[in-house]
Parts: structure tokens; C-alpha cells; sequence
């Protein structure tokens, strides 16, 4: 039988072209896979969010914005500053939630709170398949797609999609059993800075209206 010989550059140009097509496929990594190597990989983030409310009724948008920062489990930092100021503080325990216009703080068990909740995907254990069915919604607007479905009913809302871009978190949309869809774009995120402990600690101000058992409290 007759033997060709390939040519060193014929094979260089075949093995240049495994490599891209290798590399093509490593990018092209689907939402699911994605979404668990970044909640893997970042243990702890930190950037600023865009969220805008739809409601089914069709009325106009709410818009709000601010910046965030996490260390899991638990731990986070969720402060909004437009239309108003609104700071959610989790400190691996206890959630509280601080109106500074009523000067009102709301408390909570970090557990019940976080739950089968969207926040969960961010701030919770990282063990996304006890709480979430997982599967791939393909690409859109430049994003490889997961959708997460709460495994439990109760859970608040009706689906999650969240869209991912070179492994980066970019965007999520929830959709509520009321068809409120809501939409948060993540920008300026970084994975795993140091941030300081007292970040994910708060105080009631002085004189504020504090609803819920203080932990500790009897």
C-alpha cells in the first residue's frame, strides 16, 4: 500500500488547528458548566449591579442600582443608592435589612432568608444542585445561558436564568409566580478580592425601629 508523507508544515498547520479548535470548545463552554466553575471558582466578588422590575401589568419599569460584595456562605453586602438608599448586610447568621428613610431594620435567620432563594446562587453553601435543576438555555446577546428551577415550591418564584460570559457572572433574570420579571446586570465584578470582615457586620443605628429577634435575644 502506498505511504504519503505529511510535511513538517502540514503537520504544524494540523496541529495549530487542533489547538483553536480545543481552545474553540473550552470557550464555548455552556451556561451550566460555566456557572458552576465560576460558583467553584469564586468564593468571594465584589462590583455593581443595574436591576430593573417588570411588571406582567405592563406599567412602567422599576430601576434601581448599587454595589454589592459576597463571601460564602452567607456573607454579603447588598446596598442600593438609586431611586433610594437600602442596605442588606448578611453576616453568615443573621440577615438584616436597613431602610435609613424610616430608620427601620428588619432581622432575620440567614437560612430562612437565603433558602431556594436567587440569592442563593451567589451567597449560599455553593451546593447549587440540593436547591436548583440545572440546564443549559443556549446563547443570547453574546451570554451562554443557565436556567436554575427551584426544586422547592415554596421558593418565591417561578425560574431563573442566568447568563454568563468567559466565565464571568453578567446577568440574572427571575421570573416570580406573579410574572414579575426581574433583571440584574452585573458590572465592574471582580472574583475573589480581599475584603475587610467588617463589611458583612452591622449595627442598628441608634433609635432605629428594629423588627425580629436581635440574635441572642430571648
Amino acid at each position: 500500500m502506498m505511504q504519503f508523507r505529511r510535511r513538517p508544515a502540514a503537520l504544524l498547520r494540523g496541529a495549530v488547528g487542533l489547538a483553536l479548535a480545543l481552545a474553540a470548545l473550552g470557550a464555548a463552554a455552556g451556561g451550566v458548566q460555566q456557572l458552576r466553575d465560576f460558583v467553584a471558582g469564586a468564593r468571594s466578588a465584589e462590583g455593581e449591579f443595574e436591576q430593573v422590575v417588570t411588571a406582567q401589568s405592563g406599567r412602567r419599569p422599576q430601576e434601581a442600582s448599587g454595589s454589592f460584595a459576597y463571601a460564602r456562605p452567607g456573607r454579603f453586602h447588598w446596598e442600593y443608592d438609586r431611586p433610594y438608599r437600602q442596605v442588606l448586610v448578611g453576616d453568615g447568621k443573621t440577615l438584616w435589612s436597613w431602610d435609613p428613610d424610616l430608620n427601620q431594620v428588619t432581622v432575620r435567620a440567614i437560612g430562612e432568608a437565603l433558602g431556594a432563594t436567587p440569592a442563593a446562587i451567589l451567597f449560599g453553601s455553593g451546593a447549587l444542585d440540593d436547591n436548583f435543576e440545572l440546564a443549559d438555555a443556549g446563547e443570547q446577546d453574546g451570554l451562554a445561558w443557565a436556567e436554575a428551577r427551584p426544586r422547592q415550591t415554596e421558593s418565591g418564584f417561578e425560574s431563573l436564568r442566568i447568563g454568563l460570559a468567559d466565565g464571568q457572572l453578567r446577568r440574572m433574570e427571575m421570573r416570580d409566580h406573579f410574572g414579575q420579571t426581574t433583571v440584574i446586570r452585573f458590572t465592574r465584578l471582580r472574583a475573589n478580592p480581599a475584603l475587610a470582615e467588617d463589611r458583612f457586620r452591622f449595627e442598628p443605628p441608634a433609635g432605629a425601629d428594629v423588627i425580629g429577634e436581635l440574635p441572642g435575644a430571648r
